[in-house]
């Protein structure tokens, strides 16, 4: 059994939510290996449909260009009520704004997520290693050690942290001992297939519902002739396995005999879970993504939920790393339990209304767009000032700024990157800015200053489309500090530099840490 260095973190799962996270953890250069039971990378749809809240996730970790360019918005639904087909729209296609850059859903399938991750990984000088399994794990003090299956035998990898991102079915989290509390709907069964489609205009997502719930969909699936096929089965229903019957169910269904169907790509049929882990932390081992929580596939919440668990754990590992307090881990299952919590209710009232016509419950709208979701009341949201419109735990949103030579500048171009940031609005919350101690460890601090004419850094911005202030709520001088992750960590609008650096002292490492260090 071979035995090698103690790395940073092992990732167990090479999906979107284990690919996110090794990525963050990559470009802040912890050393990591993400593993994969899986012979090779998925390639079917499951999942396909990111949200803005996500896009921006992307735009920070340098996949957003690839995402957009292999997706597309949602069209319009094509309800067929018998001989007739009505048009419905899901999804109300928005323009941009300062704050809200991305605003729509994109319709990407998700082995194109899982490319465009896996290549942006491979960049940063890192591969998924697939055909490895997970057989056991051993906890001790400092570190943790995971017994993995290879093709040249059994192997120890030792870390000082894990991260379980392998599924509804994580063998992290049974290891652990977690509980995964809710329900599995074993009668009420959909058959998805993703296949090669004619006879149907690719301009629809087409939706045959019928009473009891029962209803075939059809969504294409962007630059390719592809569809994905949701069929719904009766409880007593054995699902059809081959071409030939699959489509004989779809002519059934849908009276439309000029359907065809070749080239079956995938195929499965899924049972709505819809559960929830008792704890997201064991020690030295955390659960992110499906692993975490599974929901129903309605209001393309799952894959979206996993990928801001990953943002929102990355940023911690290291910082722990690097020497900050471990309490700092356990905010981790804090913040995002209670919102894993509310999508599971949110996407199975989508799922229950499947097969109706109910408008309140078909169409998407803010709430499953997750740009509202806030860690407001948590371990990191300190109590403080607030502004007009925000407060600490809330998302920083993003502004239209020039820079000090007249030219555009986006204020999320300054927050992104694996840094904190720090935005002084006006003259004396520039100032004190000036002033801000920051450790030398873990994660470095950027300077951004806004509407101080003065000042000529190269983060003095100007919002001369008050595109800031009407976004931020803030009506004067004004220090706020943006974790990593793009939430406030803490607002200052009167005494700034002591609360701010009360505030950063809950997320750094130590003094006496950065003290040590030196003197080693």
């Amino acid at each position: 059994m071979k035995h090698g260095k103690i790395i940073d973190v092992l990732i167990v799962g090479a999906g979107p939510t284990g690919s996110t996270l090794a990525i963050d953890l990559a470009r802040r250069g912890l050393e990591l290996r993400i593993i994969e039971k899986a012979s090779r990378t998925f390639d079917g749809s499951r999942a396909k449909g990111i949200q803005p809240r996500s896009l921006e996730v992307f735009a920070d970790l340098g996949v957003l260009d690839e995402i957009l360019a292999a997706g597309s918005l949602y069209p319009k639904l094509g309800v067929h009520l018998g001989p007739f087909s009505l048009p419905w729209r899901m999804f109300r296609n928005i323009d941009a704004t300062p704050g809200i850059p991305y605003p729509n859903t994109w319709l990407i399938p998700q082995h194109r997520v899982d490319g465009a991750l896996h290549s942006q990984l491979g960049r940063l000088g890192h591969q998924a290693e697939f055909g490895h399994e997970l057989l056991d794990l051993a906890q001790g003090t400092d570190t943790i050690t995971a017994t993995i299956s290879t093709a040249n035998g059994p192997q120890d990898i030792t870390a000082r942290y894990l991260v379980g991102a392998d599924g509804g079915g994580s063998t992290v989290r049974k290891k652990l001992g977690i509980a995964f509390n809710g329900t599995t709907r074993e009668q009420d069964r959909i058959l998805i297939v993703d296949a090669a489609t004619s006879g149907l205009p690719r301009d629809r997502w087409h939706v045959w519902p019928r009473l009891g719930g029962k209803f075939i969909g059809a969504c294409p699936l962007p630059h390719t002739d592809m569809f994905q096929w949701m069929i719904r089965l009766a409880p007593d229903e054995e699902a059809p396995r081959d071409l030939a019957g699959i489509l004989q169910r779809i002519h059934a269904h849908t009276g439309n005999a000029h359907i065809s169907l070749r080239d079956i790509q995938w195929q499965s049929v899924f049972r709505p879970n819809i559960r929830l882990a008792e704890h997201y932390r064991a020690g030295r081992a955390f659960l992110a993504g499906d692993a975490a929580h599974v929901h129903t596939p309605a209001g393309a919440q799952g894959l979206n939920t996993g990928i801001q668990d990953a943002y929102n754990l990355g940023w911690k590992l290291a910082q722990c790393i690097a020497g900050a307090g471990d309490t700092l881990l356990d905010s981790y299952e804090a913040e995002r339990q209670p919102i894993a919590a509310r999508v599971l209710g949110l996407s199975t009232k989508k799922y229950d209304a499947i097969g109706t016509l109910n408008p309140s419950v078909i169409k998407r709208g803010k709430d499953e767009q997750q740009l509202a979701l806030t860690y407001q009341g948590g371990p990191l949201a300190l109590a403080g000032n607030r502004t007009t419109t925000l407060q600490a735990g809330d998302r920083a949103p993003d502004a239209r700024l020039r820079d000090n030579k007249g030219g555009e500048a986006r204020l999320f171009d300054s927050l992104k990157g694996p840094h904190f940031t720090a935005i002084a609005y006006g003259t004396a919350a520039a100032d004190e800015l000036a002033r801000l101690d920051w450790p030398s460890l873990g994660a470095p601090l950027r300077r951004v200053i806004i509407d101080d004419p003065a000042n000529a850094a190269n983060h003095a911005l100007i919002d001369a489309a008050h595109t800031f202030r009407d976004a931020y709520g803030v009506t004067g001088d004004t220090l706020l500090l943006v974790r990593p992750d793009g939430y406030l960590a803490h607002i200052a609008t009167q005494d700034m530099l002591a609360t701010t650096q009360a505030a950063i002292r809950c997320l750094t490492p130590p003094a006496e840490t950065q003290q040590d260090e030196q003197h080693k």
